[in-house]
């Protein structure tokens, strides 16, 4: 797995992050509204559970992909 992220270029990472992660940006970006049902333990349909994890993907590959190269283990 960590290959296949590390393959990623950070500038398109982080343009999916900033475009499909935070879309749509108003009133709130889907993904913040997702936490916050999450927090409240709201978090119960189907389509919620979906919006949560398409919007989250990108975050938690970048976060992923900064963990392992600020541990110096890329190709983990």
């Amino acid at each position: 797995m960590g290959k296949l992220v590390n393959r990623i270029p950070y500038p398109l990472l982080l343009l999916v992050c900033l475009t499909l992660g935070l879309a749509p940006f108003t009133p709130e970006p889907h993904l913040l509204e997702k936490i916050r049902l999450l927090a409240a333990g709201a978090l119960t349909r189907p389509i919620d559970m979906f919006d949560f994890l398409l919007h989250g993907t990108p975050w938690v590959l970048l976060g992923l992909k900064l963990f392992w190269h600020r541990a110096g283990k890329p190709e983990q």
